[in-house]
């Protein structure tokens, strides 16, 4: 089995670029939506989050604005909240590694993976990129988003240039969708994966 990372910025097309790789046959597991799972109604480490930073939750779930709040631009609440957040995501991440332990590849989408130090645990790092512009513009139509906070956001993440100086492979989104599924088709060939992976 080989093992990928997906990772890039925010804003990056990482999203699109795991659709693409699902839609080919490989098995994706998203970072994000775990923790979403675990911080949305009646998630297992909603209590653990309430109880550490109180006024973050509401109707059974995590608040991710009132969290965020509470965390960023703050490292220890920060390491705090991560201190809670990654064993249950690597639990997750394990039973996905038994799920399709007979799987040729996997896809792992990890926003922070070079940040976390996690790249050593996978066979190849897959970096989703596109210039500045085109990133700002994506981010700032997110509902809620502001140049503030994604400043903040930005601040916590390697800069692009280096996440792209440590790939071993580099998908540009910043063309149409066919360019960026070209990409993809010409990684999992290099890999030995036909379309069917």
């Amino acid at each position: 089995m080989i093992t990928l990372a997906l990772t890039g910025s925010i804003g990056m097309g990482k999203s699109t670029v795991a659709r693409m790789f699902a839609g080919r046959g490989v098995p994706v597991f998203d970072a994000d939506a775990v923790v979403r799972r675990l911080q949305g109604p009646g998630g297992a480490l909603v209590e653990f989050i309430d109880r550490r930073f109180p006024g973050t939750t509401r109707d059974g779930a995590v608040n991710r604005e009132a969290l965020a709040a509470a965390v960023l631009g703050k490292p220890e609440e920060l390491a705090a909240l991560e201190a809670i957040m990654h064993p249950a995501v690597q639990d997750e991440r394990a039973r996905f590694l038994a799920d399709h332990a007979d799987a040729p590849a996997l896809l792992f989408d990890i926003p922070l993976l070079f940040e976390t130090g996690g790249q050593r645990a996978f066979d190849h790092v897959i970096v989703a990129t596109a210039p500045p512009a085109v990133q700002r513009r994506r981010v700032l139509e997110r509902p809620g988003m502001t140049e503030a906070k994604l400043d903040a956001i930005l601040a916590r993440q390697l800069p692009d240039a280096v996440k792209r100086s440590r790939a071993d492979f580099v998908i540009d989104t910043s063309g149409s969708l066919a360019q960026t599924e070209t990409q993809v088709d010409a990684i999992l060939s290099g890999l030995g994966l036909a379309k069917g992976a």
